[in-house]
């Protein structure tokens, strides 16, 4: 763990706050642009973790921050913008995510940002990264909200606009728009959009983040122009403090057995009993066993572990691909064994 110090508080718009913060430790390692800072908060015996996107950017010379958006049933979003002020001490963990930007500055290519709400966040960081750290990529966001009032980073996006004209395009659709076609992200707009900024190349890579329908849009859009998979990159904003309807729960399981476990962590062995109706994360957890994790919904990739032997099944699943699950690879955040005797090494 480390201490940040909250330095500044900056009030945002469509109810965002920026987070500024100082390393009161000083070793804080340097985040990629696209990562999340966890934060962690004990009530009495409980502790909460919420992880949040930086929309400060490595490659310039600006302190750490990071900006949330409140969320009305959200206990810790509620806190940061209600109750903590300038001076707190917030316990933090090492920069996460497997979402990120690493420039080259040798390179030459184009980079599309798909962000819908605060889902622009982790890009915000990216295209400042890609303008300052290269010299020749271009950069197009595609930015979509409600209207320009309620845009975050507007003022400053309009700015780095002007500041690099011939290497940033932003596509600003607002749903208030008059002109119906353009208010909403749609396959026929998308297509239009890429063709019209993709370089002769075809050297672009593409990152979205938003709602995980905005995102699906984007994705399979893109497969179907022929972008090669490995070339879409995508960072689900999730408040994991929304409650989620009833309708949209998973059935339960059929197999209701409790099986035991070896889980392997830090040169330890611990031998647990994990319930049907219980992740490996929350036994670990309740056995005062200090395992990563931070979104507990399997959207970030903090508690990646690796199924040695056994099987186990995961409740949801936006981290890893295919061919790492069939490895073994897993998130005990949302992982259930489905064998007796299975074992679990964590990283």
């Amino acid at each position: 763990m480390y201490k940040f110090e909250i330095a500044r508080i900056t009030p945002q718009p469509n109810d965002n706050v920026t987070i500024t913060f100082n390393d009161l430790s000083g070793t804080y390692p340097t985040p990629k642009s696209g990562q999340f800072l966890t934060l962690s908060f004990t009530f009495g015996e409980r502790e909460v973790r919420r992880s949040y996107s930086f929309s400060s950017s490595s490659a310039l010379d600006e302190p750490l921050a990071i900006t949330v958006k409140r969320v009305d049933n959200g206990e810790i979003s509620r806190l940061l913008h209600h109750r903590s002020k300038v001076g707190d001490v917030i316990d933090v963990l090492e920069p996460q995510g497997l979402f990120y930007y690493e420039p080259d500055a040798d390179t030459e290519r184009t980079i599309f940002l798909f962000a819908a709400g605060v889902g622009v966040t982790p890009l915000y960081a990216m295209l400042k990264t890609a303008l300052v750290a290269e010299q020749h990529t271009k950069v197009v966001l595609v930015y979509s909200n409600g209207s320009p009032a309620r845009t975050l980073f507007y003022d400053e996006l309009q700015a780095w606009q002007a500041q690099y004209p011939d290497r940033l395009t932003i596509v600003w659709i607002f749903s208030n728009s008059k002109n119906l076609l353009n208010a909403r992200l749609n396959r026929d707009y998308l297509l239009r959009i890429v063709q019209k900024h993709m370089p002769p190349n075809n050297e672009a890579l593409f990152f979205t983040c938003g709602p995980v329908f905005y995102m699906d849009l984007v994705r399979f859009t893109l497969l179907g122009m022929g972008i090669p998979d490995q070339h879409i990159r995508k960072e689900t904003f999730h408040f994991p403090e929304e409650e989620e309807d009833d309708d949209e729960r998973e059935e339960e399981p059929v197999d209701m057995t409790a099986h035991d476990i070896v889980l392997r962590f830090q040169g330890m062995e611990y031998n647990l009993s994990i319930p049907y109706n219980r992740t490996i994360l929350d036994i670990g957890l309740a056995h005062k066993i200090k395992l990563p994790y931070s979104c507990k919904s399997g959207m970030c990739s903090t508690c990646i572990s690796q199924c040695v032997s056994g099987a186990v099944r995961m409740d949801y699943n936006e981290v890893l691909t295919d061919r790492e699950v069939e490895n073994g690879k897993c998130l005990i955040c949302v992982a259930h064994p489905v064998e007796a005797g299975t074992v679990i090494e964590v990283s």
